[in-house]
């Protein structure tokens, strides 16, 4: 059936169906108080009304202005008020959170009236500003370098709060048993990965109260509380710029187009309407197994695992909100690596407006807002014609109703070689939210040695770098004979040729379009070493990727302990032919079966004197 023409859509079939669209979404969910059900195969409509799209205004500021839900259509929005003012009044962070067990709520309690917190949470002259207890969480080994040694063996918590004023995630480690706060930790510019499920209904019943929302979806004036998939969004030029204000998008799917509703949960208005296009398939239902969480988080969240394999020898464990972590990473023996993981998947949508979301990569516990794993990790042959060159330990992440619209699936690889090479591979398998994605997934390596130096390629030799910077891959980069860029090398004259992608792994990968930041990693400082909040923007187009903070100011880099930040650049595609960082349902066998044209990238690291 062909989709409705902007004419038809205003004859009687076209309201017809604007009145079905109406009853469908009010029937999705009774009120956002309630839990949210598994979404559940819809048939598809007869026809899809063309949407309108919404002109930018030259003052995005009127948007949000004229946006603010009148009084009385957002209930839970006045009582929300009503306690974070209370809270104010009290000068104690507001504490909504449902479900808590004793000690959890223990942990908050002592978290919260705790002098670093409350100056952390305060201005200069001693007030507190609007904040919030976003979660509680029970110490894991990847906040090994923020909890120290007072927390091995023992029952401590990762209580994680937000200061909406200043866009600062306080991070305490407390001890119920003990009542003690052994470590607390602001972090500016940062957002808790995730967004408790009371804020996520607030931010619904903001925008089915907004006239604009209602007059995009053809709703009644009175519309029931309609729920769709939401996700932590930023939308440049507007008060989420760099993430100042902690943002989510509630997103309205109709035929092949989905309406994101971005909500300023620190102003409480809509920040602006976007129609992203989703696809052909949009309509096939796909259904994947449950997400086996207990397993995985047992045997792969709680605890870390050696592998010894091929000379290689690492400890891996899934972490919160950093993917799967390696570390320990050793090479006959020699130290490789201190760690490495992935720390935010960056994902903007509409190259004209820049608008997208950070999405954060972990354990099943944290699915409210991440990309969870899907199973466990996995061991991996890596082949060549002449047999096997070495192994790969390979992570999946995965909405559960992935390939459909607004799902999204990750991998990540390790791969280690027999002759002591190693690389550090991102794969997306699509789908996503629109046809227009850019992804930069951010990867931070951190090596094992203490005195290196970083050197780029020139042309005619390598050039030392003597302070801490960045530089990003164009096609005018130079390259050494073999494909590298960069050298690292220690005094002792060992080290790494690094290789980006270019499209020469075999893997589908068509260009890595990288940032590199080369940073100067001292132990004694984290520096992104223990499990990060949000880091960055979503949707900058130049270095502001995130890790560029921690060049401020350039330290010195001769003989230095290095990190080094990787964040390749990967343009989404549905284009026939031409698919790129897509996934589709295509039918075989009379069922809907996934089908991904992945993208990969990541840096190889060679030993000098080899490649």
């Amino acid at each position: 059936m062909e989709d409705a023409t902007p004419d038809s859509y205003n004859q009687p079939d076209g309201l017809l169906m604007k009145r079905v669209l109406a009853t469908m979404l009010m029937a999705l969910l009774a009120a956002c108080s309630q839990p949210a059900a598994p979404p559940s195969p819809t048939p598809a409509p007869v026809r899809s009304p063309v949407a309108r799209p919404i002109t930018p205004l030259a003052d995005p500021g009127r948007l949000a202005q004229r946006a603010t839900p009148p009084p009385g259509a957002a209930p839970l929005l006045a009582a929300y008020q009503a306690r974070a003012e209370q809270a104010l009044r009290r000068a104690e962070p507001l504490m909504l959170l449902d479900g808590l067990d004793a000690a959890q709520q223990a942990a908050a309690r002592l978290a919260v009236a705790d002098e670093r917190v409350r100056r952390a949470l305060s201005t200069a002259d001693g007030r507190l500003v609007r904040s919030e207890v976003f979660g509680i969480y029970p110490l894991g080994p990847a906040d090994d370098a923020l909890a120290g040694d007072e927390c091995q063996n023992r029952a401590c918590y990762r209580v994680e709060l937000y200061d909406y004023a200043r866009n600062r995630t306080v991070i305490a480690i407390v001890e119920p048993q003990t009542q003690q706060v052994h470590r607390v930790a602001a972090l500016d510019d940062t957002q808790p990965t995730v967004v408790p499920r009371h804020l996520l209904d607030l931010a619904a019943q903001i925008a089915l109260a907004a006239p604009e929302v209602r007059e995009e979806l053809d709703l009644p004036p009175d519309p029931s509380m309609i729920q769709q998939p939401q996700m932590k969004v930023q939308f440049l030029a507007t008060a989420c710029e760099r993430s100042r204000h902690l943002c989510t998008a509630p997103i309205f799917v109709w035929g092949d187009r989905a309406l994101w509703v971005i909500v300023d949960l620190v102003d409480y208005t809509i920040i602006g309407l976007r129609w992203t296009d989703l696809g052909a398939s949009s309509r096939r239902p796909v259904t994947e197994q449950r997400l086996q969480d207990d397993v995985v988080t047992a045997r792969f969240c709680d605890r870390k695992t050696e592998l010894r394999r091929d000379g290689w020898s690492l400890r891996y464990l899934l972490t919160g909100t950093d993917g799967l972590r390696i570390e320990d990473v050793r090479f006959n023996d020699e130290p490789v690596l201190r760690s490495a993981k992935l720390v935010d998947v960056h994902i903007s949508y509409s190259q004209q407006e820049r608008f997208g979301y950070s999405d954060a990569l972990g354990c099943p516990a944290f699915s409210a807002a991440a990309v969870v794993a899907w199973d466990g990790p996995q061991i991996e042959e890596i082949r060549s014609a002449s047999g096997v060159a070495g192994f790969a330990l390979v992570q999946r992440f995965r909405s559960e109703f992935w390939p459909t619209p607004c799902n999204y699936a990750y991998r990540q690889r390790y791969e280690f070689y027999q002759d002591g090479s190693f690389r550090v591979v991102f794969v997306n398998e699509g789908r996503g939210c629109g046809t227009d994605g850019m992804y930069r997934p951010v990867m931070r390596i951190a090596l094992a040695d203490d005195q290196y130096t970083f050197s780029e390629w020139d042309g005619a030799g390598w050039r030392d770098w003597t302070t801490e910077g960045w530089q990003v891959q164009r096609d005018t980069t130079l390259y050494t004979p073999e494909g590298f860029q960069y050298r690292v090398v220690n005094v002792a004259r060992r080290g790494w040729y690094i290789a980006p992608g270019r499209g020469q792994f075999g893997d589908g990968g068509r260009g890595d379009n990288a940032y590199l930041y080369a940073v100067r990693g001292d132990a004694d400082r984290d520096e992104g070493e223990s499990d990060l909040p949000t880091l960055g923007d979503c949707c900058n187009t130049d270095e502001r990727q995130g890790p560029e903070r921690f060049l401020t100011p350039p330290e010195s880099l001769e003989r230095a302990p290095l990190v080094i930040w990787y964040v390749p650049q990967l343009k989404n595609s549905d284009a026939p032919g031409a698919e790129y960082c897509w996934a589709d349902s295509v039918l075989s066998g009379g069922v809907f079966v996934p089908r991904v044209w992945p993208c990969a990238a990541g840096p190889l690291f060679v030993p000098l004197g080899g490649g």
